[in-house]
């Protein structure tokens, strides 16, 4: 039977290497996407079995209907990866509340809603991967925002693993560092990015496809890891 996984977020960035590489394993792949209808049909161009659904993550009809679309053309859901988010990036004292709000729309209640629809709709043996961030730990100036949205991810994320007792599905979250990608590259000119990637002991950023392999393992053989956040950012945290 084939392996069905969810991937939202999964029209550029983390979440199309995510996807890319679990098609590559021979998973189906049905990825969710905001709103940039040409990045999407670029990231299931030439998969084999990939459809691409249109939609809010924090809307619960509109990933209902994503779920409804996989089971529909691939009969199930095993993987749901969510790797949908949004960063704004300001000091605390000159937040504007208005961008936090828009922010914690998506980076929470995004990832409740989407983790939700996994707990009621993943087969048994099957894994949810959340993204949260490498800054929950390294708490730079301006990520505050940010960084509570995400520890907010992994409280979310280790309990759901533990609700989901007895139905050998794995919940675990993922903590990028510095990835090049548009979501961290956005407003940074290049000598920020160069001292950025010198922090860590590999002197480099990280690519999508560094973070696509850790989720690959969990989303296929490491069974043995539920309920954790894995930090995968080359030892910078």
């Amino acid at each position: 039977m084939t392996r069905v996984a969810v991937v939202t977020g999964g029209s550029r960035g983390i979440g199309r290497a995510v996807a890319q590489r679990l098609a590559r394993d021979g998973m189906a792949v049905v990825i969710g996407y905001a709103g940039n209808d040409a990045a999407a049909e670029e990231t299931i161009k030439g998969l084999d079995n990939a459809r691409a659904f249109k939609g809010d993550v924090a809307e619960e009809t509109a990933m209902r209907e994503l779920f409804d679309l996989a089971e529909r053309e691939f009969g199930g859901v095993d993987v749901v990866v969510n790797a949908a988010g949004l960063m704004v990036l300001q000091p605390v004292a000159e937040f504007d509340l208005d961008a936090l709000d828009r922010m914690h729309r998506t980076n929470i209640r995004g990832t409740f809603v989407v983790s939700r629809e996994a707990a009621r709709r993943l087969r048994r043996g099957g894994a949810l991967i959340n993204f949260s961030t490498s800054q929950t730990r390294l708490l730079s100036p301006t990520y505050a925002g940010y960084a509570a949205s995400k520890a907010a991810v992994e409280a979310l994320s280790l309990v759901l693993a533990r609700e989901l007792r007895g139905r050998d599905i794995t919940v675990n979250a993922v903590a990028p560092g510095p990835t090049a990608t548009d979501l961290f590259l956005d407003g940074k000119d290049d000598a920020t990015v160069e001292h950025i990637a010198k922090l860590n002991p590999m002197e480099r950023l990280g690519q999508p496809e560094d973070i696509a392999e850790v989720v690959a393992g969990l989303a296929g053989a490491t069974r043995w890891v539920n309920g954790q956040t894995i930090f995968v950012n080359g030892g910078a945290a």
